[in-house]
């Protein structure tokens, strides 16, 4: 039997989910441009029965589309999936320049577990405060619902990401709720200085924390604890270059109490998903 890290139910809110197809795209495309040999490649049954295993009740996932022309077929996958899975919710996908994109997001939106939508702006290479989001960004807001944004600039950045473009975005919806992966690295405190102003934005914790004698983020075990009410446990998994539980184990090992870990591992994800 595999060992669960925490007595509790964990809520996973970064996983990646794709058909098989796109997954072998991805991990090719990671090992092409990055130099990144993806440790678990391992197809979505494989991903959801190996993290229920080792404790992850619920699991958030996302897929984007890198593309036009991607996201109506890969969205008519998630509902499939999500059908057959009642313990998944999902991030959709969505690109500005697909025909009826909007129609598609209204009817998505309806979903109960569709949370919003994910915008990956390194890969889709757009800014977050392009125009062409504006009608996605106010139907989100209409119906409550979140974005998941890739939006800072680790562990890979480029000219579309950034503190700087976010707090264009946020100037003009501060009402959005966006979940902002892998603590808004490589600008981490500029990112938590948002929270006190935008009630709607969290943080996940993906990709984003390494065992001290490699730690290269700039957060304090203060600013975690401070902040621990907005922070939800991402593992970005399979897409990983290093053990999955190895993130818990940089978190453990900083000794940031009880309520922390309670919280982030899975009741402030409970309360994103009520």
């Amino acid at each position: 039997m595999t060992d669960k890290p925490f007595p509790f139910p964990i809520i996973d809110f970064h996983v990646h989910l794709f058909p098989d197809k796109l997954f072998e795209a991805i991990w090719k495309s990671f090992k092409v441009n990055y130099q990144w040999n993806v440790k678990y490649q391992i197809y979505t049954p494989q991903v959801i029965r190996f993290l229920r295993e080792r404790g992850v009740k619920k699991i958030v996932y996302s897929n984007y589309a890198h593309k036009a022309g991607v996201a109506k077929a890969l969205n008519s996958w998630n509902i499939e999936l999500l059908e057959q899975e009642p313990e998944l919710y999902c991030f959709a996908a969505f690109h500005p320049d697909d025909p009826d994109h909007m129609e598609d997001a209204m009817r998505l939106l309806r979903h109960p577990r569709v949370l919003g939508f994910k915008l990956q702006l390194l890969v889709q290479r757009f800014y977050p405060h392009d125009e062409r989001l504006f009608p996605l960004y106010q139907a989100v807001i209409g119906a409550g619902k979140r974005i998941l944004m890739h939006v800072g600039t680790g562990p890979i950045g480029n000219e579309f990401v950034g503190i700087t473009h976010f707090r264009k975005l946020l100037a003009r919806y501060p009402q959005l709720k966006v979940n902002v992966p892998h603590m808004g690295e490589l600008e981490i405190p500029q990112f938590l200085e948002l929270l006190a102003e935008y009630p709607g934005v969290y943080f996940d914790t993906a990709f984003a924390f390494w065992p001290s004698q490699h730690r290269v983020y700039k957060v304090t075990p203060d600013d975690l604890v401070s902040h621990q009410d907005r922070i939800v446990y991402g593992s970005d998994f399979p897409n990983l270059i290093f053990d999955w539980d190895m993130e818990i184990r940089a978190l453990k090992e900083m000794n940031l109490g009880d309520a922390f870990y309670r919280k982030v591992f899975f009741e402030n994800g409970l309360g994103l998903l009520e």
